[in-house]
């Protein structure tokens, strides 16, 4: 830890994803509404560079360190132009060896140690920056009494930004500046929480939410992690202390930026998301992000040509009970994107056709059924290809799109891919790659996770949590894309789906898996007429 800065009073902790790309514009632009003065410009208190600590939400992957160290070198360069003093930028996976860290409430005591040694670093905020625009709702801060001793600025401010979204320093500390946690009243601090970024609602209960607040969904706005996402050092302390003795309710991470907000609220006891309307899901360069202070670098995943369909092989999970129903699906739909594919079952289906694997089928889990696959796909006597896919019969998923995420990651690596879950973080626990929205792993790390003596404590062992428990203890990193989708398009905001080029989606049930495939994953040359504006509509 000796690269970062210690005993060092930090304001703001501020996170980001790797879209996160820095925005000169809305600083200079005067067509854009400039936000009222703060108590703390008025009287001469700034929030400076060196008071916010950039918390970049890398991952452990070659590619995605990669891209997250170029995302802090270009927030050290927008330093130097700007003339002030280097920011601490913290990259997340090299904050401790723990792999949980990306669930943020794990890091959150290790940063208060590092960045908070002093009694004022008591003061302090969390940013988390990612794609997203919230409406403006700022708040009053109390005004000092006549005669009160002006006061230093204090260091306290932590930006977590993904990896993809820039932002526009400048922009961030007169946006930091107005939610200033320091303020006077009769010569004494008022220590304020703020919890900031771009909110976001459920339009009805969704089941990745828990059903939570079922008869007013919407009432509960939580960050968008893509616009990015601030906590002030006091609500950043007082939460890090509270983790130690009040972990999260449930042992399950799904959604982190709802279940964070959850977290924060503490069942309303603590405050609520104050939106900010800089923090943006714009396209950098683009008209409408003109006046943001973040904006998004892409939303595209690809880094070249597509792997080659043969590249790919797809293994599909299924039993007799749905060969009429699931599979005539998955035909009608993705399977003529597959150059070489197989469907496993509990028979064998000359029609289909079905391979039997000789593993009995179980109602749920199927660990001893994917480990058989792992095990005929490292055979190498049905294919030699670099990556293997699994998905469930009911997984509705696009290959072309697939093809192209996969280009950013070396083969030669142990890589494993999909929409990242979790059990138990608070506690040393593990992520895992949902199989229902597909799980992609390369040679070399079915050859790792074999190797390692990993297997199933059932046959009806819930495989994917199995897998991540084996790569946990292999200390082979689980690499979150959020393309994948363990539930269907209408769990999710629209407004997120609207911005990405999803790759999967999962069940069938109270849905039309056709028209969902036809609108959400089909390519643009294979849509019907009727389908080609779905993006426009929402």
């Amino acid at each position: 830890m000796s690269r970062y800065t210690a005993g060092h009073n930090v304001i703001y902790f501020c996170c980001s994803l790797l879209s996160f790309v820095p925005s000169c514009n809305a600083l200079n632009d005067d067509s854009c509404e400039k936000p009222p003065r703060s108590g703390a410009e008025m009287y001469g208190r700034h929030i400076e560079l060196r008071d916010v600590v950039f918390v970049i939400q890398s991952q452990r992957n070659s590619y995605h360190t990669q891209r997250a160290e170029q995302r802090r070198k270009e927030i050290l360069h927008q330093a130097q132009t700007v003339t002030q003093s280097s920011p601490d930028v913290v990259l997340l996976h090299k904050l401790s060896h723990y792999d949980g860290n990306w669930s943020i409430l794990p890091a959150l005591p290790r940063c208060m140690l590092v960045f908070c040694l002093q009694p004022c670093l008591a003061v302090l905020s969390n940013i988390f920056v990612d794609y997203v625009l919230a409406r403006r709702d700022y708040r009053e801060l109390a005004q000092p009494s006549a005669g009160a001793e002006q006061i230093q600025p204090r260091k306290g401010v932590n930006q977590q930004t993904k990896s993809e979204t820039r932002a526009h320093l400048l922009d961030h500390l007169i946006k930091l500046t107005l939610f200033d946690p320091y303020t006077l009243r009769s010569f004494d601090f008022v220590i304020l929480e703020w919890f900031l970024g771009r909110s976001l609602h459920d339009d009805e209960p969704t089941i990745i939410h828990h059903y939570a607040f079922s008869e007013d969904p919407y009432s509960f706005a939580y960050p968008d992690f893509m616009a990015g996402w601030a906590i002030s050092c006091p609500l950043a302390k007082r939460t890090a202390e509270r983790v130690n003795y009040e972990p999260p309710k449930s042992d399950f991470t799904i959604d982190l930026q709802h279940e964070i907000a959850l977290y924060i609220w503490e069942e309303g006891r603590g405050p609520t998301l104050t939106a900010v309307n800089e923090f943006c899901s714009e396209l950098h360069g683009s008209s409408s992000a003109k006046c943001c202070a973040t904006a998004v670098n892409t939303y595209l995943s690809a880094c070249g040509k597509p792997v080659l369909k043969e590249d790919v092989f797809v293994a599909v999970k299924t039993c007799q009970r749905f060969h009429r129903d699931r599979v005539p699906i998955v035909k009608q739909t993705w399977e003529k994107d597959a150059a070489s594919l197989e469907y496993y079952s509990d028979v064998t289906d000359s029609i289909i056709p079905t391979v039997h694997l000789g593993v009995p089928n179980t109602e749920r889990g199927h660990c001893e059924k994917t480990f058989a696959i792992l095990r005929r796909f490292a055979s190498g006597a049905v294919t030699q290809a670099p990556w293997l896919l699994i998905v469930d019969d009911d997984t509705l998923i696009s290959l072309p799109r697939l093809r192209r995420l996969l280009s950013c990651y070396d083969p030669t690596e142990a890589v494993s891919v999909g929409e990242r879950y979790a059990y138990g973080l608070s506690r040393d626990g593990y992520s895992y790659i949902t199989g229902g929205g597909g799980m992609v792993f390369s040679r070399v790390a079915v050859q790792n996770i074999l190797a390692g003596g990993c297997s199933c404590r059932s046959s009806d062992a819930p495989d994917d949590m199995v897998l991540g428990m084996c790569l946990t203890t292999l200390g082979l990193p689980v690499t979150h894309s959020p393309l994948f989708h363990q539930a269907r398009p209408d769990d999710y905001v629209k407004e997120l789906l609207a911005r990405q080029s999803p790759i999967s989606f999962h069940k069938h049930w109270n849905i039309k898996p056709v028209a969902v495939y036809q609108r959400w994953l089909s390519e643009p040359d294979q849509r019907p007429q009727s389908h080609t504006d779905t993006r426009e509509e929402l």
